[in-house]
Order: C-alpha cells, then structure tokens, then sequence
C-alpha cells in the first residue's frame, strides 16, 4: 500500500513541476477587452517574485506585432492599494529594440525600487504608444513587493 502512494505522491510531483512555469507566469489584463491593438501581450515576467525594495527588479513582457514599429513611448502608472502613486515614460526603443519587426519581441524594463517603498499589493498599467499610433497596446497587471533585503521574501500563498 506504502508504494501506491509513494507513486502518487511523485507522479503529483512530477505534474505539478511541468506546470510551474505556468504558475510563475503574471496574469495581466488589456485595459480595453474591446480594443484591436497593434501589440498583443503574450505573457509576463517578474523576477524576484515577489519584488525587493531596495534590489534590482525585472519586468519582462512577451509580445507580438502583426506591423513594424519604429519608436513611441512606455508609460508606467502604479498604483498602491489602488491609489495612483507613480508615473514615468520611457522611449520604447530604451525597452526593446528597434524598429521592432513584425512577429514576436520582449519589452524588458529593470528598476531598483528605493529601499523605503512599503511591502504590499501594487498595480502596474503599461501603454505603449507608436510613432503615429496613439495606442498600440495597453495591459495592467498586479505584483507584490516583499519586505526588505533580508533574504527571505513573501511568498504568494
């Protein structure tokens, strides 16, 4: 009976590894879910998850394009707790590179949050705007700073 369910218990293993890059994967919603937009975000990382104030973060965003684009802006909203606490707008071409070719592409954004920024529950609402184009893609995502350098972080559970 004892080695039933030590098979079941490592095939359950076994399972639950082949979905773990699914379950680290941030899920994001469009800002309009009606918009035909140029972008199509295909997933998005954050590394460390959770963030660490004080420490280098990573927001990496997959996407795709059915045109060429040669340049625009990321504007970055967050918000705290749902109040809007911070905005900044970069060159799209300093995210990724340019002109970016029709088909897929990463949008990469590094940040060291000041070390004083509070643990808790943010939202962060990225539009890219193209040479011409007023919206090629807006998204919103939620992510979590954990407390401080002190080596162990929150985890999500």
């Amino acid at each position: 009976m004892d080695t039933v369910a030590t098979q079941l218990k490592l095939a359950l293993l076994a399972i639950s590894l082949l979905f773990l890059p699914f379950l680290q994967a941030t899920d994001f919603k469009y800002c309009d879910n009606g918009g035909n937009y140029v972008v199509k975000v295909n997933g998005i990382d954050i590394s460390p998850n959770p963030v660490v104030s004080g420490k280098p973060a990573t927001f990496s965003i997959s996407a795709s394009t059915g045109q060429a684009i040669s340049g625009g802006k990321a504007v970055i909203d967050v918000s705290y707790f749902g109040f809007h606490i911070h905005q900044e707008t970069h060159p799209l071409c300093e995210e990724t590179s340019c002109p970016i070719a029709v088909g897929n592409f990463v949008l990469s954004h590094n940040q060291v949050l000041p070390g004083f920024t509070p643990p808790g529950s943010y939202t962060l609402k990225m539009t890219l705007t193209g040479d011409g184009i007023p919206q090629l893609t807006c998204i919103s995502f939620d992510f979590k700073i954990g407390f401080g350098a002190s080596g162990f972080s929150i985890s999500d559970a």
